[in-house]
């Protein structure tokens, strides 16, 4: 494969354990094609990572030129981002402390040799 093109996306949303489920679907594919499983799931995750792609995608196109329909989504990558701890009331006065977990979303394409 030639070079990497990639696209990233801080502090999404999402835990990196199920954001990872989706990441390990696209991973190799076609970037129509993992743009059509994208758009055929469910999750959560999907809608993030159809916009990092969409993005990646426009960036090799726009800044180096590389044909879109050779395109392969070469490295897709999920990172834990930070935590923010949160605390809900519980009873007899008690408090019980919330993780909302974010991540960090990198895809990379890259053009078909």
């Amino acid at each position: 494969m030639s070079e990497e093109v990639r696209a990233l996306h801080k502090d999404a949303q999402i835990s990196a354990h199920k954001a990872r489920l989706m990441a390990d679907a696209i991973r190799g594919l076609n970037v129509d094609r993992a743009l059509a499983v994208l758009a055929l799931s469910p999750k959560k995750s999907a809608d993030l990572f159809k916009k990092v792609l969409k993005s990646a995608i426009a960036n090799a196109e726009q800044n180096n030129g590389l044909d879109v329909d050779n395109l392969v989504v070469s490295t897709v990558k999920v990172d834990e981002g930070a935590t923010l701890k949160r605390y809900r009331p519980k009873g007899m006065g008690r408090m019980r402390q919330r993780f909302r977990r974010r991540s960090h979303i990198t895809v990379a394409v890259a053009e078909r040799s």
